[in-house]
């Protein structure tokens, strides 16, 4: 069933994000910050949903904090408050982070073996999470000069998704709709492109079960499967929040070349397995900057049921 749409309502909301982001890009980066932390403690009281969902998620997780309430809130007000931190600091990004000092904002780990990879003849696959800012790798990839391709779920409110895809490519990076654009992907593919994905989805009961925090979790084989078809290493990113605000570490935590997996019967899903185990060392190195707030585990597999003993006469 499609979703109803409200034109006069996606409107309101879209003047008033603009206008919240106007009046912060004036103002210096403190008041932002204080702002985030706020709207984050505001968030957190009134979202009642996403916030058992956080602790719930959170509890599965990590076990050692079952029994410690207090440490589980802490963390769920941690992830409320980081990713409100992150929609202002989206708001700032365009106005102080530019090519001759995006090295001011961005340390990196690791990403010697990225950057071999946007050089070279092949295709590449940039598996990212939600975690920490990851709307900061493509637009410093795009800063400094590489052309990259984000595939990426429109947004309901047609008015947001145009300002926030006007964000995402105003470094030159170019966004591809999830669905619909997949002849666009396949030509960026064949053209040795490079193409940032999310790799922590939930893919629906048919998805590619594989352990996430020791938790079976439906995750889209799309990922691997690219990689095979079109013999594209996949490299995992993370951009966590280091120090203060503004402040990211571009973090390069695993590559996986196919070429590795030409002889393994199961390689689409020892490839998810591995990109995923990744996503999840990113995760626990700042384990509040990752997005709780989802159902990541939706969706588990179907229990397997015994056959019926037949009768004997």
């Amino acid at each position: 069933m499609s979703k109803k749409h409200h034109p006069q309502r996606d409107y309101a909301v879209y003047l008033v994000v603009r206008f919240v982001a106007a009046i912060l890009q004036a103002l210096p980066l403190h008041v932002g910050v204080s702002f985030a932390r706020f709207l984050g403690w505001f968030a957190y009281q009134v979202d009642k949903r996403h916030r058992e969902v956080a602790r719930d998620n959170i509890r599965h997780a990590f076990p050692h904090l079952a029994n410690q309430p207090e440490r589980v809130d802490a963390m769920v007000r941690g992830c409320y408050h980081h990713f409100c931190l992150m929609l202002v600091e989206l708001m700032f990004i365009p106005r102080r982070l530019h090519q001759e000092n995006w090295r001011k904002y961005c340390s990196e780990k690791n990403l010697g073996a990225v950057l071999d990879r946007l050089v070279a003849e092949r295709p590449l696959l940039i598996v990212t999470c939600h975690f920490g800012n990851w709307e900061v790798a493509g637009y410093v990839m795009g800063t400094t000069g590489f052309r990259s391709y984000a595939i990426a779920r429109v947004l309901d409110n047609p008015h947001l998704e145009k300002y926030l895809k006007q964000f995402r490519q105003k470094t030159g990076q170019t966004i591809l709709a999830k669905k619909g654009d997949f002849d666009q992907i396949t030509s960026v593919m064949d053209a040795n492109g490079k193409i940032a994905t999310l790799g922590d989805q939930d893919a629906g009961p048919r998805g590619l079960f594989v352990d996430f925090f020791n938790r079976p979790a439906s995750t889209h084989k799309a990922v691997a499967l690219m990689s095979i078809q079109f013999n594209a290493p996949m490299v995992v990113v993370g951009v966590p929040r280091v120090g203060g605000p503004m402040q990211y570490e571009i973090i390069c935590e695993e590559v996986i070349d196919p070429i590795d997996y030409v002889n393994e019967s199961n390689a689409v899903k020892k490839m998810t397995e591995r990109f995923t185990q990744a996503i999840e060392r990113l995760v626990v190195q700042h384990p509040e900057q990752y997005f709780w707030l989802h159902r990541r585990w939706k969706h588990q597999p179907a229990a397997k049921t015994k056959p019926k003993m037949s009768a004997i006469s």
